[in-house]
């Protein structure tokens, strides 16, 4: 789903126009990523929890030349699904094997 798919069913089940929902998206989409920048984790019950992990630098290798080159330490995102989300999704998958 895109964020364009998700506006317009987020829109129709709220009754309100595109732009509208599009500015709630956006901002709920903005809010999540400012709390990431600094540092919180942002938990959404029966969804699942956005926070930051530190990877370590690493010694990685360049496929084209085959060089060792230096990946410098570095923060990343990470979404670790709730329990409802996961099982939502196991449920469904399990529905579709046996169809």
């Amino acid at each position: 789903m895109t964020k364009a798919e998700l506006v317009e069913k987020v829109a129709t089940q709220i009754n309100l126009t595109k732009k509208q929902t599009e500015v709630v998206v956006n901002t709920v989409f903005s809010s999540i990523t400012e709390s990431l920048a600094e540092g919180k984790k942002v938990e959404l019950r029966g969804f699942g929890s956005f926070r930051i992990r530190q990877r370590n630098a690493r010694i990685g290798r360049n496929p084209k030349s085959g060089q060792n080159v230096e990946v410098p330490s570095k923060k990343v995102p990470f979404f670790k699904a709730g329990k409802d989300l996961r099982q939502m999704v196991d449920d469904k998958k399990t529905q579709e094997q046996k169809s």
